[in-house]
Order: C-alpha cells, then sequence, then structure tokens
C-alpha cells in the first residue's frame, strides 16, 4: 500500500496521469420511449488501447458492451463514441444502475470505473377514478383516484363542477383530500356537495391526464317513508300470527291417521308421525284382549274331496 502510493507521488510529480474514468452526468433522467446518453470520460498514462467494458448492476451484474459489442437487448439500439454509450427508444427494463470500466494494462493504475444511474420517466396515464352516483346526506362518502403508470408517482387534484378542491387544515372542514393517495373523504355530505366530479393526475412529465367527470347525487333521508314501511311490516307479523293461531284452535289442522303430518301451533311447529299414534293406541287398549274363538266359529281352512 505504501509503495502504491509512493509511485503514485512520483508519477503525478513527473507530469504523467494514470487512468481516470469519469461522468458528467451521473443521474440521466428521460423519458420512455426517447434516447439517453450515458457519458464515460477516461485518461490514461501510457495505455493507447485501453479495454472498455459497460455493465448494468441490477439483482445481478450483466454485460452491455464487451469485446467491443452490444449484448442482449442492447444489440441493434446502442452505440458508443469513446467510451460513452447512446441507448435508443429505452423503456422501464433498461432504467437502473450502470457502471463504465476502462482497464489500461500498461498504466501504473490498471482500472478505472464510474457509475451512471438511468431513470426512465413515465407521463401520467389517464387515471382510474370511482365516484359513487348518489349518496344520502350525513353519510360518509370516499372518492378514488389513482395512476398505477406514472413514473414518479403522480400527485392528485380534486375537481367539482370544474373547481379544484385544495387540502383544508382547520377543523370545520367538510372534506379530507389527499394529494398523495387520491382519496376525497366527505365525513358528512349535504345536499350542497351534488355536483360533477373528476380527478386530475400530474408528475412533471408530459401534460396532465384526467379522469371522464361523473355526477353525484346527494339526497336526503326519507324518514317518514322509513318509519312507514317498519310499521306496515309489524302489522304484517301480527296479523299473520294471529291468523295461525286462529286455524290452530278452529281445527284446520286436523290429525290423519296412517301418515306425518304437521300441526301449527301458536309457539312454533310440532310434527307427529303415525308411528307415535300407533304406539299410543297400543297403551291406550293394552288392557284390552279379543274373547277365545267359540267352537262353532269354525272357518273352512282347507279344501278336500270325499
Amino acid at each position: 500500500m505504501i509503495l502504491s502510493l509512493v509511485l503514485l507521488v512520483l508519477i503525478q510529480s513527473a507530469g504523467v496521469t494514470p487512468v481516470t474514468v469519469r461522468t458528467h452526468s451521473p443521474i440521466v433522467e428521460v423519458q420512455e420511449n426517447s434516447d439517453a446518453e450515458l457519458s464515460c470520460d477516461f485518461k490514461t498514462e501510457r495505455e493507447n488501447n485501453p479495454r472498455i467494458e459497460w455493465k448494468k448492476k441490477d439483482k445481478e451484474v450483466s454485460f452491455v458492451y464487451f469485446k467491443g459489442h452490444f449484448t442482449g437487448p442492447f444489440q441493434g439500439r446502442a452505440t458508443i463514441d469513446g467510451a460513452t454509450v447512446r441507448l435508443q427508444r429505452v423503456t422501464q427494463a433498461d432504467a437502473g444502475e450502470y457502471r463504465c470500466e476502462v482497464s489500461a494494462p500498461l498504466d501504473s493504475i490498471k482500472l478505472g470505473e464510474t457509475n451512471v444511474t438511468l431513470k426512465v420517466l413515465v407521463p401520467p396515464h389517464t387515471p382510474s377514478c370511482d365516484v359513487p352516483s348518489s349518496a344520502l346526506t350525513g353519510s360518509q362518502v370516499e372518492l378514488r383516484c389513482k395512476d398505477q403508470h406514472s413514473i414518479p408517482p403522480a400527485s392528485y387534484t380534486w375537481f367539482k363542477d370544474k373547481t379544484a378542491l385544495v387540502p383544508v387544515w382547520h377543523a370545520n372542514a367538510t372534506y379530507t383530500v389527499d394529494v398523495v393517495t387520491g382519496v376525497l373523504i366527505f365525513q358528512t355530505v349535504s345536499r350542497s356537495d351534488t355536483g360533477l366530479y373528476y380527478c386530475e393526475a400530474k408528475n412533471g412529465v408530459g401534460s396532465p391526464k384526467r379522469c371522464e367527470s361523473t355526477h353525484m347525487q346527494i339526497d336526503d333521508l326519507n324518514v317518514p317513508a322509513v318509519i312507514a314501511g317498519v310499521v306496515v311490516v309489524c302489522i304484517l307479523v301480527i296479523l299473520c300470527t294471529f291468523g295461525v293461531c286462529y286455524a290452530h284452535r278452529q281445527g284446520y289442522f286436523s290429525r290423519h291417521r296412517g301418515r306425518s303430518f304437521w300441526i301449527a301451533q301458536c309457539h312454533g311447529v310440532a310434527h307427529i308421525s303415525s308411528q307415535n299414534l300407533n304406539r299410543t293406541e297400543h297403551i291406550q287398549h293394552s288392557g284390552y284382549s279379543h274373547p277365545p274363538q267359540e267352537s262353532q266359529d269354525f272357518k273352512h281352512t282347507q279344501s278336500f274331496m270325499l
């Protein structure tokens, strides 16, 4: 280590610079489907034909430019000038960190490198908006807006009847709006909140995009109608109950021997089967027996010839 430092000092004192590599744009931001330039400048001490390599650092390190040729998806859409690479029609797959490496075997310091980060920007797409068509006064209503594709992530602005709903921070605010998540919440809506609503997404890349406007109608809760409906249902239940009890008392639900049947009761329904009836009749007549047959009770049981 000490020897290398001494050698470097001697080289610099002699006016000779070892290999150095740098970039004038360490972060490159371009829109999707446009061209991107990854700059890499170098100087060598003695080497006249240094080896230049470009690598992309992702989950794994892969070659971009190796042995004088572009590799993989960069073939046919990348060029190199010196050590500076120009990519054409970049996509999200091209975004990431790149490393330019210059090897100079004849130099005292044989390897130099620099890093360039490529960010591929995506303008806003038309956001998806969720606006309820109707709601009742006093209820909580939530409107949602989202753009899944913009890079960097979009910020959102809600409009009612073409007027922007700006964030309000005082305690008496009737709504809250989050420009990051795109959620607009009315804690308790009133009839004055009826109107046309739409959302706009923007991220500084390209022009903003907005969704179609949707009309949201806020109506009062019809309390008398609700009460009347509850009363009608209660009356119907009472009438049905009395009707069933009356029919039972009048004997409309009679018993039929030899089969199963249902007997309706005021407090429920009981199931009685013919088996239970037979058992009951057996118990009632268990003390009764048929008298013995008399001798004159002759029955012809067999045919015969004289």
